[in-house]
């Protein structure tokens, strides 16, 4: 193991050498980097005045050098010695699967190109779609502005080389897969081999995609139709479901048939909620195209659709035949809707699974980043622990409730929204609330504590909110499904991956945590 000089990869014949060895970049931010080195009397290259400038202006020589030599980044700043070594032992011990590099296209004419860029049920006359939309349209503003909708994903044109997938097994009474990896789409059909009618459901902004999958079925000879539901939150009504019973009627989707979910969460839960509910339960095959949907909603199920009383309040347990998690979907992702799914993954690291929050620190914006190789890693990891639990509980009657940790809280606040906040960023304030309360009651140590805050703000996800919302969201909380005989029930830790309960906690208790939290 060498430790070279700040200035060492500035020589070509250093770089040259370090080609195909493990070179770890311990990175740090200017301003941590100026107080670190603030009393340091033997660097002349920062001797003098204006000691900050002179820092930066070394740093932007030398950290594009530093980036491309390294196999590894470190993110080090406000972190004590130990932690940033036990970050580079996991990952050293736990090294992402590489991708696979795509095979060479062969050039093509501009008009070639102008063919293959076209969707193939534009490329010439064939059998016309069929699909069913809903009545009206989804309510202006549902979206958050910052966070967009996702752009279509056309599976069946992607260019895009089929990966060995990884499989997670969730061992319910009836086990099935969830299949993790690219150019998923091969897989529906075997997935589905068999089946006379599947019902496609999907939101707008999917329409090609589910078109694409459409064709796919049809041409295995199986009578697929398409059934559009509005975006996000305004597809969870009773009235969406009503309609989609209808068309499941009209279509006649039998017991030996199957529906398929297409989209995030939202498309899920409700697509889930429907498929347990016709005939009594029919077969449903999720395929996940949000982080969220991935590594939450497609796996366990849990189905569910809001009211007035609450979110998710009407539902059923209706565990799917298989989950496809299509990572290519993430490509297409708005940035934030990637930041709001990270807040799951995170959960998965506190409550089960601490490689996770180290993957995260050594370098978040390689966590945030879907053509990278660490994203995929941690959506592997926070499925494998919500398979586990959900094996071991499948019907949530104790230790399933982990997976709410940080949901007490969150769910309030999405009703408070009238569920126009991101379920991740919710949780993400959630988890913050929920660590307060464990240290206060004694029970959570103040590192680990802490290292919530830290985690979530360096992924870009919010820790607080509304300062004066309290007494409307104990309302909403005392409505939480989690509760017993009218007593507040929260998942608090009691150490790093120690999930544990804290029932009937004094108001005053949960005020003085709230404060943690709380804006202005």
């Amino acid at each position: 193991m060498l430790s070279l000089g700040g200035g060492a990869v500035t020589t070509p014949g250093v770089r040259a050498a370090l080609a195909g060895h493990t070179v770890v970049y311990l990175e740090i931010s200017a301003a941590e980097g100026v107080r670190r080195t603030g009393g340091s009397t033997v660097r002349p290259l920062l001797a003098g005045p204006d000691r900050a400038e002179k820092y930066r202006a070394l740093m932007s020589e030398r950290v594009p050098l530093y980036r491309r030599v390294a196999t590894m980044r470190i993110n080090t700043n406000r972190r004590n010695p130990g932690a940033v070594v036990r970050t580079i032992v996991t990952r050293l011990e736990n090294p992402p699967v590489q991708k696979q590099p795509q095979k060479q296209q062969p050039q093509l004419s501009r008009a070639a190109k102008r063919r293959r860029r076209r969707p193939p049920w534009r490329r010439g006359p064939g059998a016309q779609s069929s699909s069913e939309t809903p009545g009206g349209t989804p309510a202006a503003g549902t979206e958050p502005k910052s966070i967009p909708t996702q752009r279509p994903w056309p599976l069946a044109t992607r260019s895009v080389m089929m990966t060995d997938p990884v499989i997670v097994e969730v061992k319910v009474d009836r086990p099935y897969p969830v299949i993790i990896g690219t150019g998923l789409l091969g897989e529906l059909g075997n997935t589905l081999e068999g089946r006379h009618k599947v019902a496609i459901l999907h939101q707008p902004v999917l329409t090609q995609t589910a078109e694409a999958v459409r064709q796919h079925l049809a041409d295995k000879g199986i009578e697929a139709h398409r059934i559009e539901i509005p975006d996000a939150e305004a597809g969870k009504e009773l009235p969406v479901v009503g309609f989609i019973w209808e068309v499941l009627g009209r279509i006649g989707i039998g017991r030996k048939d199957a529906v398929v979910s297409l989209g995030g969460g939202a498309a899920t839960d409700v697509a889930g909620f429907a498929a347990a509910t016709w005939l009594r339960g029919v077969d449903i095959v999720h395929v996940p195209t949000t982080l969220l949907g991935m590594v939450d909603a497609a796996v366990g199920g849990k189905t569910g659709i809001n009211t007035d009383a609450g979110k998710n309040l009407v539902g059923a347990f209706h565990q799917p035949a298989a989950v496809l998690v299509d990572l290519a979907t993430l490509e297409t992702l708005p940035r934030n809707e990637i930041i709001a799914g990270m807040a799951e993954i995170v959960k998965a690291g506190f409550i089960a699974d601490p490689v996770i929050l180290d993957l995260i620190e050594a370098d978040p914006e390689a966590a945030l980043d879907p053509t990278g190789t660490v994203l995929p890693e941690l959506i592997r990891r926070a499925i494998a622990v919500k398979a586990e639990v959900v094996a071991a509980d499948e019907k949530e009657s104790g230790l399933r409730e982990i997976l709410n940790y940080g949901h007490t809280l969150a769910h309030a606040i999405e009703r408070r929204e009238r569920y126009k906040w991101r379920h991740g960023a919710a949780v993400s304030v959630g988890l913050v609330f929920a660590a307060e309360l464990g240290r206060l009651a004694g029970r959570l140590d103040d590192e680990t504590a802490d290292r919530h805050r830290s985690v979530l703000t360096a992924l870009g996800l919010p820790v607080s909110y509304d300062g004066d919302a309290l007494p409307q969201l104990m309302d909403y909380m005392a409505g939480d499904k989690k509760n017993r005989s009218g007593v507040l029930r929260f998942v608090v830790l009691d150490g790093l991956a120690k999930p544990g309960r804290l029932e009937g906690p004094d108001p005053s208790l949960l005020g003085g945590r709230y404060a943690e939290v709380a804006r202005a």
